[in-house]
């Protein structure tokens, strides 16, 4: 299941997720080298977290000669990816939950927010295998606390999803609940049986980390003025949010 958009009308322009778009896609080109030539796997190298070299453990394997910059790479994994369907898929989520979430805080909250929810992530990780030498990249485990913020704040939303079944895209709409809650017992399952180990694959205790991290944090950085009169907002339908809401000059900002 792949979401594309949601029913979520947006209050202000989220600078703040367009920065982190911006920022990955600069990583991605400029350090990465989109993905072509020894850029790619010389980057993971030297800015993925390798738990082992947090760890203190020397290393081995593919990045074995590299040299990684230590706990900073804690915050520039975030920015890193290994092939251009992870990049594109960890955009196009944070793309269609990320202004939302950003709605609930404001620009500057938001991008602590997300950072802090990364951290998460990536102590998740961390702790499921720390003597791994491979390195974790990706934005995913931070997009998954703006997932799970947003699970939290407007669980009833109609999010749209394609489901890709050989040439033929089929297309439905369901509530934000169903789709987050789905993929975050997806990423449990998954985890639960890949831990311990050091293999390569998908970072599953990233994911469930940077959730986790992101539906207690939202209530730390929610601006409770911010979502007044919002018709999406919890669990319970307003019930006459729309003489309000329809009115840009009467929407908070």
């Amino acid at each position: 299941m792949i979401p594309y958009k949601d029913d979520n009308p947006q209050i202000s322009i989220p600078w703040a997720t367009y920065g982190v778009i911006a920022v990955n896609a600069f990583a991605w080109i400029i350090l990465q080298g989109a993905g072509f030539g020894g850029e790619l796997q010389t980057s993971i190298c030297q800015y993925g977290l390798i738990p082992a070299e947090i760890n203190g453990l020397s290393l081995s394997g593919p990045c074995g000669s590299s040299e990684n910059i230590g706990y900073l790479s804690v915050l520039s994994s975030m920015f890193m990816h290994g092939g251009w369907m992870h990049i594109l898929g960890n955009m196009l989520m944070l793309w269609v939950f990320g202004d939302n979430v950003e709605d609930t805080m404001g620009s500057a909250r938001f991008l602590l927010f997300y950072i802090l929810c990364g951290c998460g992530a990536a102590a998740a990780q961390f702790l499921s295998g720390p003597n791994s030498a491979i390195p974790m990249v990706g934005a995913s485990g931070a997009i998954g606390g703006v997932m799970g913020g947003y699970l939290m704040m407007y669980p009833r939303v109609k999010v749209h999803i394609f489901v890709p079944i050989f040439i033929i895209f089929w297309t439905f709409r369901v509530p934000a609940w169903v789709m987050l809650g789905y993929w975050i017992a997806l990423q449990a399952l998954q985890g639960i049986t890949s831990f311990g180990s050091g293999g390569g694959g998908i970072a599953f205790w990233a994911h469930i980390g940077g959730f986790a991290a992101g539906a207690v944090l939202i209530y730390l950085f929610k601006d409770n003025e911010l979502l007044f009169d919002h018709p999406h907002h919890g669990w319970s339908e307003k019930k006459d949010p729309s003489s309000v809401w329809d009115d840009p000059a009467n929407r908070q900002n």
